[in-house]
C-alpha cells in the first residue's frame, strides 16, 4: 500500500479498467464538444484563420507596399473579432 492512501491512484485501488474507461469518457466528451464548437463557430473561425494567414503572408513578403495591405487586414481581423 502507498503512503497516499486517500488519493486516487489510477491502476491501483480502482483497477486499470476503471481508469481506461474514465479517459475514454473524457475523450468522447472532448470530441463532442469540438463538434459542437465546429458547428456553431466553424464558419467564423474559418474567416479569422483566412485573415490571419493573409497577415502572415503580408508580413513575410514585407516591404512598404505591404504596409497598407497589412493595415487593412488588421482592420478586417478587428471587425471579425468584435462580432
Amino acid at each position: 500500500m502507498s503512503d497516499h492512501e486517500g488519493e486516487c491512484e489510477p491502476g491501483f485501488e480502482n483497477g486499470p479498467w476503471l481508469w481506461t474507461a474514465y479517459r475514454a469518457y473524457n475523450e468522447l466528451l472532448r470530441d463532442k464538444l469540438k463538434k459542437k464548437f465546429e458547428a456553431q463557430e466553424g464558419p467564423w473561425m474559418d474567416h479569422v484563420a483566412e485573415v490571419l494567414a493573409q497577415i502572415v503572408n503580408a508580413r513575410w513578403e514585407g516591404g512598404r507596399q505591404q504596409e497598407k495591405a497589412s493595415e487593412e487586414l488588421f482592420e478586417r481581423l478587428e471587425k471579425l473579432l468584435s462580432e
